[in-house]
């Protein structure tokens, strides 16, 4: 459905697809929004005409199969074997999900908590009540429910094959709130591949590898991306899936910041097809872009436009407001010479660097000096506090500690 709406050369096919897809299912409301959009976009492929007779059978048996899982539940409360209970409020949330109710599912699915007795119930329950989430994309509740997943009483075992699935979701959970250095952090570290293909549903491991690095060429300076990505051995397995993103990363990390760019440019479609990414995509591509003209720019003191524009511009375009808009944003420090066109970096003063590193010394100088003259103040005056609780604030009166800082600068303090 998405690359049926967003993708022109992939349109129909796409559509026609989605159509068969959805009449291999139950939910009538897919089908429905299938047939709308290839209806509009082909009105003369068979696709198109809509199937009257399937809809009709399908509503029927989806609704004897509510009433009857209902039914089915009721005895089994009736009953008050727990088990039989979970297991009906399961199959009832199945069949709800799978014909489109995710409201109901997510309702059906919730009440399964009280009767999850065993660790392997309440994984089953968390990864049910998950799946409705992302279906959502109710991105807070989703690192919720993850960490109650997590919260139980696993074994290593169950812990290292719960691992790719609790930092899949949650990096997905990051990306769809834009929180892009977790969600990288969570990607590097989803581990073994083959345990991460049992949740293609979710994400494949290809998924992985193209989400973590980009979220980490986002977001990481030179050394991170070197040690936490290129230097990863588990996310080293992800990389070899998508062989252009480890090559991105490495050029980056190697200053050949226009070849990173022009890798990632050329994959671009690819990622606005693609269902978690397509949203985060332009904020992803501008911050590597931002940063691949920040590290080009650093090492220099002013640089020419014309080699900026060689560097970074498309052809016949100019760099020019891309650079105003980052100077004035604050992630480039520098200033524009439109008569001698140039890029000028801007250091800070170190007179202003002096002054204020002067100025912080003193404050701490006469910080640790009024201590000072506290306790000399206390061991003159022969003063003892006992038993007072920590929480207690001991207060001084203004006037005692300017007659004390007085009998200092005189001299007239007597000295124990």
């Amino acid at each position: 459905m998405l690359i049926g709406r967003v993708s022109v050369p992939l349109c129909v096919d796409a559509l026609k697809a989605a159509v068969h897809e959805a009449k291999k299912g139950r939910d009538l409301q897919r089908y429905r929004e299938a047939w709308e959009c290839i209806r509009m976009a082909a009105p003369n492929e068979p696709e198109a005409r809509y199937d009257e007779v399937w809809t009709a059978n399908t509503d029927r048996q989806n609704r004897i199969d509510t009433h009857r899982l209902e039914t089915e539940l009721k005895g089994y409360k009736n009953n008050l074997v727990k088990e039989s209970i979970r297991i009906g409020h399961r199959d009832l949330g199945e069949h709800l999900e799978s014909i489109g109710d995710l409201s109901g599912a997510f309702d059906t699915y919730t009440k399964m908590r009280p009767d999850a007795s065993t660790q392997y119930h309440i994984l089953d329950v968390g990864k049910h009540v998950i799946g409705i989430l992302i279906q959502r994309r109710d991105w807070p509740s989703v690192l919720a429910n993850v960490s109650k997943v997590m919260a139980g009483n696993a074994s290593d075992d169950e812990q290292k094959n719960l691992q790719p699935y609790q930092k899949m979701v949650s990096g997905l959970a990051h990306l769809g709130c834009e929180k892009y250095y977790d969600a990288s952090r969570c990607f590097l570290e989803v581990g073994d591949p083959t345990i991460c293909q049992q949740y293609n549903d979710i994400a494949s491991p290809n998924d992985v590898a193209t989400y973590g690095g980009l979220t980490a060429l986002a977001s990481m300076d030179r050394e991170e991306l070197q040690a936490r990505v290129l230097d990863n051995s588990g996310f080293r397995n992800y990389l070899e899936l998508e062989p252009h993103i480890r090559k991105a990363i490495s050029m980056f990390v190697n200053g050949r910041y226009s070849a990173c760019l022009n890798i990632l440019e050329s994959y671009r479609t690819d990622y606005l097809l693609d269902y978690y990414l397509r949203h985060h995509v332009p904020v992803l591509f501008s911050r590597i872009r931002n940063k691949c003209i920040v590290q080009y720019f650093l090492p220099f003191s002013c640089v020419t436009l014309e080699n900026m524009n060689a560097a970074f511009a498309k052809p016949g375009e100019s760099l020019e407001q891309e650079l105003i808009g980052m100077i004035k944003s604050g992630v480039l420090k520098a200033r524009i010479n439109t008569i001698d066109k140039l890029l000028v970096a801007v250091s800070n003063d170190p007179r202003i660097a002096m002054q204020t590193k002067a100025l912080e010394t003193a404050k701490r100088y006469e910080k640790e000096a009024l201590e000072r003259i506290r306790r000399m103040s206390l061991a003159a005056a022969d003063l003892e506090v006992k038993g007072v609780p920590k929480k207690t604030p001991i207060v001084l009166s203004e006037s005692w500690m300017d007659d004390s800082r007085r009998q200092i600068s005189t001299g007239d303090m007597p000295m124990g």
